[in-house]
């Protein structure tokens, strides 16, 4: 708004200089380029990022699977939680020795960490693995693959307005040192006897 009313004021203005017509050029260039090019280019990397989500959730949910683990005994001793997804760092979980049958019917024997409060042999616990047994994180749900998306796309808005603005700032500030060389240059022109009385001024 204050850049049309910029070119407005400065439109048939005797005063007005080529860099104020400018400077309120910039200013609407840059308004428009904020009301347009930032939604676009969010919602361009928004829908980007979803579809390359969306899709890699998928890809997770057919690879990875949730078995049923036997607590063989305690190794003593927690760690925190690592997964982000699934619960608060303030959560800690068990060091247990467990027996699990892969997805691809391997028996699994090793090490794993369960939400259990106090492991006894013989506790059963859920755990993700990959289709030969290997333990492994997770699959990424489509509710959190949107989510991301939304917030890439959001920041991919905000990082365009902020490059258009520097870009206004820039070009702004580069008008205002031409105005003032062009100043100096009037001034050397006039001499340092303008105003003095008798110089013809």
């Amino acid at each position: 708004m204050r850049a049309l009313i910029g070119l407005w004021r400065w439109r048939h203005n005797p005063l007005r200089r080529a860099t104020d017509l400018a400077e309120a050029w910039v200013a609407l260039v840059a308004l428009l380029l904020i009301a347009v090019a930032a939604p676009v280019t969010g919602w361009l990397v928004g829908a980007a990022a979803q579809d390359s989500l969306q899709r890699s959730a998928r890809q997770q949910q057919h690879a990875r699977h949730l078995v049923t683990a036997t607590v063989v005994r305690d190794l003593g001793g927690t760690v925190p939680e690592t997964d982000p997804e699934t619960s608060s760092a303030r959560e800690a979980r068990s060091r247990v020795l467990a027996n699990w049958t892969a997805p691809d019917g391997t028996r699994q024997h090793a090490p794993v960490l369960t939400d259990l409060g106090s492991p006894r042999p013989g506790d059963r616990f859920r755990l993700w693995t990959d289709p030969h047994g290997r333990i492994t994180t997770r699959p990424l749900d489509s509710a959190t693959a949107t989510t991301h998306a939304v917030l890439a796309g959001f920041g991919a808005g905000l990082l365009t307005a902020a490059l258009v603005e520097t870009g206004r700032r820039i070009t702004v500030w580069r008008l205002v040192r031409r105005r003032y060389a062009r100043w100096d240059q009037a001034w050397d022109r006039a001499g340092p006897d303008w105003g003095k009385a008798g110089t013809g001024s």
